[in-house]
């Protein structure tokens, strides 16, 4: 296993300076502003590797807007019953991301032809961004939790349609969740967000407060949001953001956590997706998380709670997001990162499947590995290139060397060249 690579501190204090002035977050809104809302998956703030172990995870369980009309094509022959069923997966997964707005409007139909003209076979489609499937509201449960209310808004209603025409195209669905990054829930329930040490609501750079990870309960409302994914049809669930803040040191100094169980970072988030996986488990649905790329390469948990051989034996699939125009420059002896993209995946995807046949070594069953690769154009860093077909073939190519035969595209815009397969 190699080392923790080393991280030019130039790069980092610029990538940190540009970073101040700009919303890391991902809106998924109408806008095609690419560059702001893929920040959310920059990888910085890292730290010196930790020596601290993760010891007992045993689970301690608690008692118990108008939209356009989208033409979607005639299904694949197939039976309905056949259709409206999970579909078997496929041995590979070959995924573009597409936001709720998109999925729901016109240019749809062009995203389904790209899927079925090349090797894509599969979509991730967010739950609960943008177009709002549900809301946080009290149950009739007889503790009156927070579970997902399912909205009944134009919006809503025409959004779920398409979700089910498209699970009769044979695509393989993906649900993306975002987990602790949750503004919704954070303001729905105050007690479970993020808190400063002075007791008011903590929140990032761009003003958005979080989910705290180390509140236990607040973790049955994401859980809850993807079983309501797995009666919509979909194939998986994807948790994003299934992490802490970065820039773990200046945070730390901010928020008090109220970690009354003096779990590690790493601890809190591999128990929630151990938890995750045990109630889905009879939904049929897979379970899987979202890392930064760098997770991969490291042997602690780079300060967001998020360490490789803590939460691959915990889910179906890990992905790391592994990014060329994420890494700093002189990464691994490479000059200019989103230059090269090829060795960078490789690289980084050699790192990832070396943590897992650590595992395996030891008897531990590990995740899948399936990342995600870089389908947009990084303006923001200098020198950049244009990512387009054969940026992308290359990283493709590159996962393939590295014994990865699955992948997924991210684009924030839903804008992808006509690649061949």
């Amino acid at each position: 296993m190699a080392a923790h690579p080393p991280i030019h501190k130039f790069g980092i204090f610029l990538l940190s300076v540009w970073i101040a002035t700009i919303s890391s977050g991902c809106s998924n809104g109408a806008s095609d502003s690419a560059a702001t809302r893929d920040l959310h998956r920059l990888e910085h703030g890292l730290r010196q590797a930790s020596d601290r172990p993760i010891n007992d995870l045993k689970l301690k369980r608690k008692p118990d807007a108008d939209s356009i009309n989208v033409k979607i094509p005639a299904p694949k022959a197939q039976s309905q019953k056949q259709a409206l069923s999970s579909i078997k997966p496929p041995n590979s997964i070959r995924a573009i991301y597409v936001t709720s707005y998109v999925a729901s409007g016109s240019r749809m139909n062009q995203l389904i032809d790209l899927v079925n003209r090349t090797e894509l076979n599969a979509m991730v489609l967010d739950v609960n961004s943008g177009i709002a499937l549900t809301a946080p509201g009290r149950s009739n449960a007889k503790d009156g939790s927070i579970r997902p209310i399912p909205s009944e808004r134009k919006a809503a209603k025409h959004y779920r349609e398409v979700i089910g025409k498209l699970k009769q195209q044979n695509i393989y669905l993906i649900a993306r969740i975002v987990t602790f990054k949750n503004p919704e829930l954070a303001k729905a329930v105050p007690a479970w967000a993020i808190k400063r040490k002075s007791g008011a609501t903590w929140t990032d750079r761009s003003g958005t407060p979080w989910v705290n990870p180390y509140k236990q309960a607040s973790w049955e409302y994401p859980i809850a949001l993807a079983k309501y994914a797995a009666e919509l049809g979909f194939d998986e669930v994807q948790f994003d953001y299934v992490r802490f803040p970065e820039n773990e040191s200046k945070v730390d100094r901010e928020v008090d956590y109220a970690n009354t169980r003096k779990w590690t970072k790493e601890q809190a988030i591999a128990v929630f997706l151990r938890q995750a996986k045990a109630a889905l488990r009879p939904t049929g649905i897979a379970v899987a998380a979202d890392v930064f790329g760098m997770v991969g390469s490291s042997e602690d948990d780079i300060g967001i709670g998020q360490k490789w051989n803590a939460i691959a034996p915990e889910v179906d699939v890990i992905s790391p997001m592994v990014y060329p125009s994420h890494y700093s420059e002189g990464m691994w002896a490479i000059a200019y990162p989103d230059l090269t993209p090829g060795p960078i995946v490789k690289r980084a995807l050699k790192d990832a499947s070396n943590h897992n046949r650590q595992l395996k070594d030891k008897g531990i069953a590990a995740a899948q590995i399936r990342p995600w690769l870089q389908s947009f154009t990084a303006t923001w860093i200098h020198p950049h290139q244009q990512y387009g077909a054969a940026q992308i073939r290359e990283q493709i190519e590159a996962a393939r060397k590295a014994g990865i035969h699955s992948y997924m595209l991210w684009n924030s815009s839903c804008k992808y060249p006509q690649f061949k397969s």
